[in-house]
């Protein structure tokens, strides 16, 4: 091969065609007769001319791809290559479908082993993307089925190939290339008897798809989350602390934050006024205040336009005790959710009850979750609710020492890399000498991220200062963590050995 001065990736145009042609002989050898008319180039660049591409080195065709868009749902998962593409004429072709179906694609052999291929296969990707559609399909040969054919079926030659064990240059390429096998079609290509005429079924799938909405709401995708840093300080009554807490609802909002996160009893100081009772006396008394803050948090969400998490309070739910907060939505909406594992000190002080609710909350911004400090050091919690879509998990605590502290952080942090997710911790800081059972508080709030190129190295995306009162403003992007269950230098979600292990619900 000459030296390379030049390669482009352009459309193809119906006067490369005497050099396809001649293009795909040479790249087709043992299938004759295996190239395209051209009023069948002619018909697919018609359709969808942004589908038809072709690779040039030094202004001479390398390879080319080929592909139209169909409505999958009409052929599923077990066609034909004569169905998919209407007898060859490519009438099934439709703007309005939803998958981009691999027709063709090849490299001229002199020209292989310079990863053109990845480049119209990446050209696909992004076509894909672009046109907002929810993924890549085409039927895959297998070229060197035929010298096993005798010996192993389909299945087993793809599990051989996949295990190293069995070297086919074209399945290994495609799959290197972030395709996955979903399944083997008999009689696919007809002629096609290095294969056998079986094909294995391959897909990608767009990690940016959005399904059409009829409402003018979106998810948005770029979340800026508040967390507050709260000082723990005598207030005289409910008033007073509340008006602190819009004074902090308004500073985050002000920041155009969807999330304000406070902390684990951040509404403690006012148990100061029954500190004369006994400590499971004063904590019941506190739970009178959290149904009229949980009406007030919800009118501050709408007022200020802000999704709130209200940290933790106590509750009385038929007359047992619980720790338990709310979201309290921008559209007004409220959720409930409790802490399910209570500390050894709220059950022996304060005779806390252990929840039972297990749930993610969707949300504008997408699906969270919600955990209460000791919640986050059990890890079946969170993975639990990464199974079911969470993209953020936010845990309100309070710690009075730096060694529960740093648990809390730990595993928080634990959290966001096992569960490739988001993880907002906020605390209280300060001290209230005129409350039993809460005298200091120790805590730095901040927002954990996994660790991969996308995120910072430490995956520590913000940390507050500690033990001082503040905000902590912090934007992150879901389509990261998309991309990383794909892509991923590890893909801890994907990878998990789930035929040896599982985690489900009672």
């Amino acid at each position: 091969m000459k030296e390379i001065e030049n390669i482009e990736l352009t459309f193809l145009s119906l006067d490369d065609y005497q050099e396809l042609k001649k293009a795909m002989i040479e790249s087709y050898t043992n299938m004759p007769n295996s190239y395209w008319k051209e009023a069948q180039i002619k018909s697919l660049i018609d359709r969808f001319p942004e589908g038809q591409v072709v690779i040039k080195v030094n202004n001479q065709i390398a390879g080319c791809a080929l592909s139209i868009i169909v409505e999958y749902s009409k052929f599923g998962d077990q066609h034909t290559y004569k169905q998919i593409t209407g007898d060859y004429t490519f009438k099934t072709h439709t703007l309005k479908g939803d998958t981009l179906y691999g027709i063709d694609v090849f490299i001229k052999p002199e020209f292989r082993g310079l990863r053109l291929g990845r480049r119209l296969y990446d050209y696909r990707k992004e076509l894909c993307e672009r046109m907002n559609l929810k993924g890549i399909a085409f039927g895959g040969r297998i070229p060197h089925y035929h010298k096993y054919a005798d010996s192993i079926s389909p299945k087993e030659y793809i599990d051989k190939v996949r295990r190293k064990e069995i070297h086919d240059p074209v399945f290994n390429f495609q799959i290197s290339n972030d395709f996955y096998p979903s399944k083997v079609l008999k009689n696919y290509l007809d002629g096609d008897k290095e294969s056998g005429e079986f094909a294995v079924l391959l897909k990608w799938d767009n990690i940016y798809y959005e399904k059409e909405n009829i409402k003018a709401s979106t998810i948005k995708k770029i979340v800026r989350l508040g967390l507050i840093q709260w000082q723990m300080r005598p207030y005289k009554d409910l008033e007073e602390l509340m008006q602190q807490a819009e004074f902090f609802i308004d500073a985050v909002s002000g920041y155009r934050s969807d999330f304000a996160l406070f902390p684990e009893f951040f509404n403690a100081p006012l148990m100061a006024e029954n500190n004369h009772l006994t400590e499971p006396e004063a904590i019941r008394e506190l739970a009178k205040h959290t149904a009229i803050i949980v009406q007030k948090f919800s009118e501050l969400a709408i007022s200020y336009n802000i999704n709130i998490i209200s940290g933790s309070m106590p509750e009385i739910k038929n007359e047992r005790l619980f720790n338990v907060g709310y979201l309290c939505r921008r559209d007004g909406s409220v959720d409930r959710y409790e802490k399910i594992h209570v500390t050894p000190d709220e059950e022996r002080v304060w005779g806390m009850q252990r929840g039972n609710q297990i749930k993610v909350f969707d949300t504008d911004c997408g699906k969270i979750g919600i955990m209460i400090c000791y919640d986050v050091e059990f890890p079946e919690l969170s993975r639990l609710l990464a199974d079911d879509g969470m993209d953020i998990l936010f845990v309100p605590f309070l710690t009075d020492t730096q060694n529960g502290y740093s648990r809390v952080r730990s595993c928080a942090q634990a959290r966001a890399i096992e569960n490739e997710c988001f993880v907002a911790i906020a605390g209280c800081v300060g001290n209230l000498p005129k409350v039993h059972n809460m005298d200091i508080q120790f805590a730095q709030s901040m927002v954990f991220t996994p660790c991969d190129f996308a995120f910072p190295t430490n995956g520590i995306k913000a940390e507050a200062t500690p033990n001082t009162e503040m905000i902590l403003i912090a934007d992150v992007d879901i389509d990261l963590l998309r991309e990383l269950n794909q892509q991923g230098s590890v893909r801890n979600l994907k990878d998990r050995r789930k035929d040896l292990y599982e985690l489900k619900r009672k």
